[in-house]
């Protein structure tokens, strides 16, 4: 079937929402950490990281048009830090919780069911149950005018991570650790490896390395 733009124009709203967003495909789900000013901690699930650059190493999300509360948003702008947290695919009912609208004053990680730690680097909660914890420093605030949405830009400051899952040349294996994804707004996904390939080059198909 073809779906031009009046078409989907027409859709009915959450029906069009469900499916341009699970048509974007399968991405990695992850948890950001923040707390305010006045201490309140903050936990919501996001599945729109963008590799930005490794030199220096940059990462981005989008966040949804302020029009709203958004605790993570306001928090990130409030205190310049956040943390990114991968979970693991057996968490993803508590991790889908977080998206419920808690009041400020509720943690989502006493509410969904994580557990709250910090390090000695900066006040900002970490998920002590995700195995890759990320520490990020806000870099830059893109507002997108053309629908409103906001994009994050930080800078990783500190990584923690099972060395176990990184290779010898760098690659970070997410499927040993059973990593959670997701595609649209409510489907959940675990991953699995097919194959690393070799560097492409004209001649013939890529060897597996």
């Amino acid at each position: 079937m073809i779906i031009d733009k009046e078409t989907l124009s027409a859709y009915e709203n959450r029906y069009r929402a469900t499916f341009i967003n699970s048509l974007a495909g399968i991405k990695q789900a992850f948890l950001i950490g923040t707390k305010s000013k006045d201490g309140f901690s903050n936990l919501a699930i996001f599945n729109s990281l963008i590799h930005i650059g490794a030199n220096p190493p940059l990462w981005g999300f989008i966040c949804r048009p302020d029009v709203v509360k958004r605790d993570t948003l306001n928090n990130i702008l409030e205190t310049g830090y956040y943390t990114i947290n991968y979970v693991s695919a057996t968490d993803f009912s508590k991790a889908h919780k977080t998206s419920a609208k808690f009041s400020k004053e509720i943690s989502e990680f006493d509410a969904c069911g994580f557990t709250e730690v910090y390090n000695a680097a900066v006040d900002v909660p970490f998920v002590a149950e995700a195995h890759i914890k990320v520490l990020m420093k806000l870099q830059q605030k893109i507002d997108i005018t053309i629908n409103n949405t906001i994009m994050i830009i930080g800078s990783i400051e500190q990584i923690e991570i099972d060395k176990s899952i990184v290779s010898a040349d760098g690659f970070v294996a997410l499927d040993k650790s059973n990593t959670l994804a997701c595609a649209g707004l409510d489907a959940y996904y675990a991953t699995y490896l097919i194959d690393r390939l070799q560097y492409a080059t004209t001649d013939a198909l890529p060897l597996t390395k």
